[in-house]
């Protein structure tokens, strides 16, 4: 039987969700706006109650051509004739459901991980409900939350084992992450065919007008993703050579750049972004980004000291400057200190999109889940990878996000997920500073914010101005130690920027230790 997982409904009965209105009327008007399979899900009420409402809302779905399918219960979809019926993990077996059914019947699964996606496809699943996405009150037996990352896993599986079924993802999907969900979800080789709803339409003052909106933001590419057309690969060579024309643009714009940052290093971060030519504005109040986000600037997330009010405020802002497509850069300083920090990263990773994760060796493995990383305050701690292992975790993560990642060191890697490059330029002195490994989030962004259309070359752009105008300070005959090389780093700073204006490249000619990594 042909059917349609784009928009799948999952109906909820509870009082707090229907407020008291009629299941059936909440339905229809779903279905009016653009509903495309339902499933009648009712763990409480007993059979002869379920049969009647099934049968009700088989009358209403049959009228706008949508299928009908219902939650675990076999004989309730028999007694009825909906279209099919949608397991758990600890209900009847696909194959004895299919042996009862009819021929024609959809029997969809839920699956948590690898080895229940695989088992419910050899056993002939007609489509896969992989979940849960997020955390949601809607149901309390969740085992476990899979957020894009795990679900993109399963798909990968999928995909490698030549296995061919469809799949839809469950769990706290909202008008505010659907899109994220569908976008960071896809594998190299398989999406996600759709998304199961909830409270998000169920509890919807106005269901139709709820649905007509998860129509059109599943049919449309997140604002973050500025173009479907990835930008020209070219070599090192080229992309250097292009760095000018981007700083030039970054000096000649003026970007904003929003930076949630910490409070230790405020000052001098902001004088960073003075110096370059930015325009930078610290403000940890989540509101703000609303009307901040219209100016069309970058957001830095900068973790590195929280408050029980960070986390709300962060999230805020995210969803602000991701609704408008806005760069969003995300530095979890200290991310595996405190067991606080290490929740905040899944909070955060969960809550939005980063246009680019940057951080040390131990903040980048916390935030892709690696086990048993350890940090002493905000230091990276002892390094556990050789230069190979720390381009593929750069690469695994940025591919994993659909993002760009920058794990910063003596020897910084960048990657957008396909390719890795490592940076050698900088001074020994900006590991001496507070508030030096900082200031390249708020860099970075301006730079996202100038060229958002090639962001590796962006990034890459940032980091190459910064870092080599900290040479030129550290080689000056003045600059002793820390204390003289602040100003003279911002002097430099001001100075490539200066020479961006002339049309002078001159600052960045045969200077560049940029490779790109093989793996």
């Amino acid at each position: 039987m042909q059917f349609d997982l784009s928009l799948y409904l999952v109906t909820d009965s509870t009082p707090a969700i229907l407020k008291g209105r009629d299941l059936c009327t909440v339905v229809e008007e779903a279905l009016k706006g653009g509903v495309t399979l339902v499933q009648y899900r009712d763990k409480t009420s007993d059979t002869g109650e379920l049969v009647q409402t099934a049968r009700k809302l088989h009358h209403i779905t049959r009228k706008y051509g949508v299928p009908l399918l219902i939650n675990d219960r076999v004989d309730v979809a028999l007694a009825i004739g909906a279209e099919g019926v949608h397991l758990g993990q600890d209900d009847m077996g696909i194959e004895e459901a299919k042996r009862i059914l009819p021929k024609d019947a959809i029997v969809g699964i839920s699956a948590t991980s690898i080895e229940e996606a695989q088992k419910a496809v050899d056993s002939g699943a007609d489509y896969l409900g992989i979940g849960a996405m997020f955390a949601t009150p809607t149901k309390t037996n969740t085992r476990s939350i899979l957020g894009t990352a795990g679900t993109r896993a399963i798909l990968d599986a999928l995909s490698t084992s030549g296995r061919s079924v469809r799949t839809v993802s469950i769990g706290g999907i909202n008008l505010s992450n659907v899109q994220r969900v569908l976008y960071q979800s896809k594998s190299q080789n398989k999406g996600l065919d759709g998304v199961a709803i909830v409270s998000a339409i169920m509890a919807a003052d106005d269901p139709k007008a709820a649905a007509e909106a998860f129509v059109q933001h599943i049919a449309t590419p997140p604002r973050f993703v500025r173009s479907l057309v990835p930008p020209p690969i070219r070599d090192v060579l080229a992309l250097v050579e292009d760095v000018p024309r981007i700083v030039h643009k970054v000096v000649q714009g003026n970007p904003l750049v929003h930076n949630m940052i910490n409070f230790v290093v405020a000052n001098f971060v902001a004088n960073v972004a003075l110096s370059i030519g930015a325009s930078p504005i610290m403000s940890p109040y989540g509101d703000e980004a609303v009307d901040l986000a219209q100016f069309h600037g970058a957001l830095l997330i900068n973790m590195g000291t929280l408050t029980n009010e960070s986390v709300p405020n962060y999230l805020r802002a995210i969803h602000a400057y991701n609704a408008r497509g806005n760069p969003v850069v995300y530095d979890p300083v200290g991310a595996a200190a405190t067991h606080i920090r290490r929740r905040v990263v899944k909070q955060l990773m969960a809550g939005g999109y980063f246009d680019l994760i940057k951080g040390n060796e131990g903040e980048i493995r916390q935030v892709y889940g690696s086990s048993g990383v350890t940090q002493r305050g905000i230091d990276s701690g002892p390094s556990r990878l050789d230069g190979q292992e720390k381009a593929e975790l750069a690469r695994d993560l940025a591919r994993r996000e659909r993002n760009i990642v920058l794990l910063t060191g003596a020897t910084d890697y960048l990657s957008d997920g396909e390719r890795v490059f490592t940076i050698e330029n900088g001074h020994e002195l900006l590991g001496q500073v507070t508030g030096t490994g900082c200031a390249v989030g708020t860099v970075s962004g301006c730079f996202l914010t100038a060229h958002p259309s090639d962001k590796l070359l962006a990034v890459l752009a940032g980091i190459l101005m910064y870092e080599i105008a900290a040479e030129n300070a550290g080689s000056k005959d003045y600059v002793r130690g820390p204390g003289s090389f602040v100003p003279a780093f911002l002097d430099e700073l001001y100075a490539i920027r200066q020479a961006a204006m002339k049309g002078d490249h001159s600052w960045i000619s045969g200077r560049a230790k940029v490779q790109e990594i093989k793996l």
